[in-house]
């Protein structure tokens, strides 16, 4: 039994098409796949009354209209996301479909993906430490891809291009910061390349201290050793690096450097090709 919104709508459809004929039950049946396309009313007032219903192929047809602009609607919304959410349209091919298998560490990023509804209430955050090029980078880009395919909000962006936004809008920082901390995921790639200045040092700290206060899950990659961050020389970093360690658990990135070895993999093809 269909709703009475729904019955209204179906009173007023089109007339039989040729193909169509009545069923022994007096119903009329759709001439294609042999259901009806009416019901008779049980109770008054309507009692006996015909009315105009889908068969089963027009309720296919709209199912898969119905699916079609779902698949619209979503793939917008991803696009709309990945455009907000990454600072590099290259980020978008950081994928578990584009990984090679060659970091050991990938399996976190996927437990995270996996697991982020209890990652996101327990408010448990990466970070992601290690030697340059061991792929910490991609790693996090995979977990903001995956979750960004899931309509959850993702930004990933870097402190060099945070300070050079704030610097840019004295004005409108703090709505800067609250902007970082609406998005469900914050990414912050490369922490600590932007050290040194007492004012880099001072926003840093309101960036990584709005979002601790935010309640909500952050991802940092680094090539700061681990023991640095555990033993800071002085309090403007100590303040920062003691957020950071109360939010994000950290996972060690080791092995070979893999930007080493894809330039080493393009200079063999180019003697190759020069040969």
């Amino acid at each position: 039994m269909i709703d009475f919104e729904e019955m209204l709508r179906c009173k007023a459809e089109a007339t039989p098409a040729p193909e169509d004929y009545e069923g022994e039950d007096g119903l009329l049946y759709c001439g294609k796949c042999h259901t009806p396309k009416q019901f008779r009313m049980s109770a008054p007032p309507m009692e006996g009354r015909l009315i105009r219903c889908p068969c089963q192929c027009e309720q296919e047809r709209r199912q898969r209209a119905d699916a079609e602009r779902e698949a619209q609607r979503h793939a917008q919304a991803v696009e709309d996301l990945m455009r907000r959410g990454f600072t590099d349209a290259a980020m978008r091919t950081w994928t578990f479909a584009n990984d090679n298998g060659k970091c050991p560490q990938m399996k976190h990023a996927r437990f995270f993906v996996e697991h982020w509804e209890t990652m996101k209430a327990e408010n448990i955050g990466y970070l992601l430490w290690g030697d340059v090029g061991t792929g910490k980078s991609f790693f996090a880009g995979c977990i903001a891809n995956a979750l960004m395919e899931r309509e959850i909000s993702v930004c990933m962006t870097n402190f060099a291009a945070v300070l050079n936004d704030l610097a840019a809008s004295y004005e409108g920082r703090n709505e800067y910061i609250a902007r970082l901390c609406r998005a469900e995921l914050l990414i912050v790639d490369d922490f600590g390349v932007e050290r040194g200045t007492e004012y880099g040092l001072e926003q840093v700290y309101n960036v990584i201290d709005s979002r601790y206060r935010s309640g909500k899950p952050l991802i940092v990659t680094t090539n700061l050793p681990l023991n640095d961050l555990r033993h800071p020389q002085d309090t403007a970093h100590a303040r920062i690096y003691d957020r950071l360690l109360a939010m994000c658990a950290p996972i060690r990135f080791t092995g070979e450097n893999f930007r080493a070895l894809t330039a080493q993999d393009k200079l063999a093809r180019l003697k190759n090709l020069m040969n």
